[in-house]
């Protein structure tokens, strides 16, 4: 990935963050900035923790037919929200578990609608 790509996906991503932030599920925060701070830790944990979660659930995510990985995204989640002030989860968990989903969502449309308007990133 080049330079123009990590920081359009950091942008997408802390856009999206803001975006989950407006809806009812207990996800709050703060300012713009405080957007941009949350998606780069979230980034960085996506890329550390994440895969080590991943490895240690393995059995779990097996188990559950994947649906385990839901609980890691939201563990990364809200653990970004603990590493970010001005970054908070009203209702615990629950709202870590529905802002990764929402997250998720949120970016997948923001890159679809960057394809197709022809700026869409490049690994």
């Amino acid at each position: 990935m080049n330079l123009p790509s990590i920081l359009i996906a950091w942008l997408v991503t802390a856009i999206s963050l803001l975006i989950v932030s407006k809806l009812p599920i207990g996800v709050e925060i703060d300012s713009f900035g405080k957007a941009l701070i949350a998606a780069a830790v979230f980034g960085i944990l996506n890329a550390i923790v994440h895969p080590i979660l991943i490895v240690l659930g393995f059995p779990f995510i097996v188990i559950t037919l994947g649906l385990f990985l839901f609980v890691i995204n939201a563990i990364v989640f809200g653990l970004a929200a603990a590493l970010v002030s001005g970054f908070r989860l009203r209702y615990g968990f629950w709202s870590a578990l529905l802002g990764a989903f929402l997250l998720g969502l949120v970016n997948s449309l923001s890159y679809q609608v960057l394809a197709i308007a022809g700026l869409g990133v490049k690994n």
